[in-house]
């Protein structure tokens, strides 16, 4: 199955549909699967809305910008 990042906003609603109609019906619904509705569940219940919030786009843009001063460092160490 495909990797798609979802909304903070379309998690919500995704939770508050599995409470509604049942956890099997809202991932039919939605195309998610049910240890993915789980996942944020238990995230949501532990750490609210900041649980279900993407940080991954902000760590990946984080590490290819450690990893060019990482390759620009090594090359100028090679040089010498």
């Amino acid at each position: 199955m495909k990797y798609r990042k979802w909304a903070l906003e379309k998690k919500l609603e995704i939770l508050a549909s599995g409470e509604q109609i049942g956890i099997v019906e809202t991932c039919c619904k939605f195309g998610v699967s049910t240890g993915t509705l789980y996942s944020w569940r238990k995230k949501f219940e532990h750490r609210g809305e900041a649980g279900l919030k993407v940080i991954y786009d902000i760590k990946s843009k984080e590490l290819k910008a450690a990893e060019e001063e990482n390759r620009v460092l090594r090359k100028l160490l090679s040089d010498r």
